[in-house]
């Protein structure tokens, strides 16, 4: 990720009066995807913005943009024809606010699952067992399928690996599905030789593959072209690498070690070479689709499952590709195939066969697309999404054919067709959901919207954020604010809360000691022996482990950037600004977050009393907190969430102020006067606004839910820690 939140400075606006601008999900070298909303539908969508244009001289923008809209054109065909593709929705141009250039766009569906890489990597820090024959072509018959549809039609991705194939529900469960991400916008950047000798003089150099599964024709033209067979190669290696529990089939520490494993004629990375029991048919069938020359491999993918299918299936019916309709249930149980009656659809059918009969004589009901493409229903996992497409009409005129990718960028989650050299991507997280309104196919009553287990709801309505009283200016003026209906966590999260998420890769750990800039007004030995103090407050120890007995702490200690990435990988957000004053005070005005009667003492929170005073002096802390109370309250540093009853909200929320500072989604800055709607704050700065104060605070004024102060976002402070706020939808 790059260290701007917004790199392009889109969050915030309304993209072609249609879709407005949310957060960042993720950066690459060559685009930025964007989670965005449609404004009339209220779905979210992925907005993927080609910013390598903004990069190139003039004269080349325009015959490259040619090259997106036709590459375009072929996609929006292929996405149309299986649901195995992700589905493209609209497209266009954009002006950058910042340079005024405009960049291409996509608009794509929001996705809920994790790329393949990532799946693979989860399982293997769980030691969970390496897949059989049966459950690899189980979880990968919808890619096999897909890449029939775009083979059939002399069409290659050219980047097939684990991070560019993205799975929904459970990878090892019932119902799993798996889509392709990211064909074609590599082929427009890769083919373009002027691209390339510009971007060179940037640092960064475009191939159309990832090494780790390129196949030998793209190590070196001597062996041929590329084409399908080169798709065939890739997922014949993602194949070797699931029965191998993960473990990649190409092996090597840079591009030329990978190139030499690929192209070797005397040690092909078969299942056998590996060690994994398979039989001769089936060696023989992964001898051919690994061949070194592109002649003696499969064709096409469809060809190679057919193969496949016979080899581990014989005297089976002969495997055909699952072309019509959405997620199905797969045409392999977890020993064997399923009957004939109990495949999925075939070319040229309307509706899936009904129910299909699994081991035991479940029955098994996959979700399903029975109208053409053409009538605008969009399949999606669970559900029949029904929408009418959106007119492709870019606010500058140009119109670009959808291309079908979503693009988990950089780190291996799913960049479209590169490797950096130069500037490294940055890993981001997983995109999430369908972007249709969706509606039951049964025409069932929508259910309520409620708040997931952990999260209060904080009902939408009208106050005034801010206060206009003189003390403190920060927080001036009062003006009246509109938030929409949205859920919030009770508690600040915890030790426990964040370790787990470590614990599975999904986290970053939590820093041992503070870091953050100096003050103006103290020396830089006193900063130094503050921080080296401070580190006894942070809540994790070495080896990132939880002190003992603060397990029900909240976690502190941690930048803005380890907070936003822990609230979006459990499928939530940081609350902004506006939202954490209200969730703080209500609609009515009052001074405190439990009412009108003044409460700073040890009964309504985690403040600094006479605990806090003795430890820093204790520890040589200077300048020294003033104390905002007489009472002990027992903790010197953070408190179990929720110990404070008395300083409870009217929404049930715990330890709004006081106990640690929370971070905030929005960058700080001062307030603007006009009535506003759901406002996110300034579109970029260098702090990020901070709400709540701390166990550390000694100034009654902290306790007015107005308050607000800011920090650097990458500071990790002893005194701020966060909770995750979820639009109700």
């Amino acid at each position: 990720m790059s260290d701007s939140p917004d790199p392009l400075g889109l969050i915030g606006s309304v993209v072609d009066q249609k879709y407005r601008v949310d957060s960042v999900v993720g950066e690459g070298g060559f685009s930025v995807v964007y989670r965005a909303e449609h404004v009339i539908w209220k779905q979210p969508v992925a907005l993927k913005c080609f910013n390598v244009l903004a990069g190139v001289p003039p004269q080349m923008r325009e015959e490259l943009l040619q090259g997106f809209i036709q590459e375009g054109k072929l996609m929006t065909s292929l996405s149309t024809r299986t649901a195995a593709i992700v589905q493209a929705r609209d497209v266009g141009t954009l002006r950058l606010p910042a340079t005024g250039q405009d960049i291409p766009y996509m608009v794509l569906e929001w996705l809920e699952g994790k790329p393949l890489d990532r799946v693979v990597q989860l399982e293997r820090a769980q030691n969970l067992p390496a897949r059989s024959i049966f459950e690899v072509m189980a979880l990968l018959e919808p890619v096999a399928s897909a890449l029939e549809v775009a083979h059939a039609m002399s069409i290659a991705h050219r980047d097939i690996k684990p991070a560019n194939l993205f799975v929904i529900g459970d990878a090892r469960g019932v119902g799993t599905f798996v889509k392709i991400l990211d064909f074609g916008i590599a082929k427009v950047m890769a083919e373009h030789a002027q691209l390339q000798t510009s971007l060179a003089q940037t640092g960064r150099e475009i191939t159309a593959f990832t090494p780790n599964y390129g196949a030998p024709e793209q190590f070196s033209r001597s062996h041929g072209a590329t084409g399908p067979w080169t798709d065939v190669f890739a997922l014949a290696l993602i194949m070797v690498e699931l029965l191998r529990g993960g473990v990649p089939a190409l092996q090597g520490d840079d591009y030329l070690q990978l190139a030499i494993a690929s192209r070797d004629p005397s040690v092909r990375p078969t299942p056998r070479a590996f060690g994994v029991p398979v039989s001769d048919e089936v060696e023989t069938v992964f001898r051919k689709a690994l061949a070194v020359a592109p002649r003696d491999r499969h064709k096409t993918a469809g060809e190679l499952w057919a193969d496949l299918h016979g080899a581990v299936f014989p005297g089976s019916p002969a495997w055909a590709p699952v072309t019509a309709g959405g997620p199905t249930t797969s045409n392999y149980g977890t020993t064997g195939p399923r009957s004939a009656a109990m495949t999925g659809p075939r070319p040229g059918l309307s509706s899936h066969p009904g129910p299909v009969t699994g081991k035991g004589g479940t029955q098994i009901t996959g979700p399903r697309m029975i109208t053409p493409p053409s009538s605008g229903l969009v399949a999606s996992a669970g559900t029949i999404s029904v929408g009418p497409s959106a007119p492709k009409k870019s606010s500058s005129g140009v119109v670009f054919g959808a291309l079908a990718a979503v693009a988990l960028l950089g780190g291996g989650a799913g960049a479209a067709f590169y490797m950096l050299r130069g500037p490294a991507a940055a890993p981001a997280s997983s995109v999430a959901a369908s972007a249709e309104p969706v509606a039951s196919a049964t025409a069932a009553p929508p259910k309520t919207p409620t708040c997931p287990e952990g999260m209060a709801e904080v009902p939408g309505s009208k106050f005034f954020m801010g206060s206009d009283e003189k003390d403190f200016p920060l927080w001036s003026p009062a003006h009246k604010v509109q938030v929409s209906s949205f859920c919030m966590d009770i508690n600040e999260v915890t030790t426990t809360e964040y370790a787990a998420c470590a614990g599975k890769g999904e986290c970053k750990r939590a820093d041992t000691k503070p870091s953050y800039p100096k003050s103006e007004k103290q020396t830089e030995p006193q900063h130094e022996k503050n921080l080296a103090a401070y580190a006894e407050l942070c809540n994790f120890g070495e080896e990132g482990k939880i002190k003992p007995g603060r397990e029900k702490h909240p976690v502190n200690c941690v930048s803005w950037f380890l907070a936003d990435e822990y609230c979006r990988v459990h499928g939530k957000r940081l609350p902004t600004e506006a939202e954490w004053e209200y969730a703080a005070r209500g609609a009515d005005g009052r001074k405190f977050p439990w009412g009108d009667q003044p409460g700073a003492d040890g009964e309504h929170m985690n403040a600094c009393g006479k605990e806090c005073a003795s430890w820093e002096a204790a520890n040589g802390i200077e300048p020294r907190t003033p104390t905002m109370y007489e009472d002990d309250d027992g903790y010197p540093g953070t408190a179990p969430v929720g110990s404070f009853a008395k300083g409870v909200t009217k929404f049930g929320l715990n330890d709004m102020v006081g106990n640690v500072w929370e971070w905030t989604s929005d960058w700080y800055a001062t307030y603007k006067p006009e009535e506003q709607t759901n406002p996110t704050g300034a579109k970029d700065g260098d702090k990020r606004a901070i709400r709540g104060g701390g166990f550390n605070g000694g100034f009654p004024l902290w306790v007015n839910p107005a308050f607000r102060y800011h920090q650097v976002p990458s500071a990790s402070v002893h005194g701020i820690g966060f909770r995750c706020a979820k639009t109700l939808e």
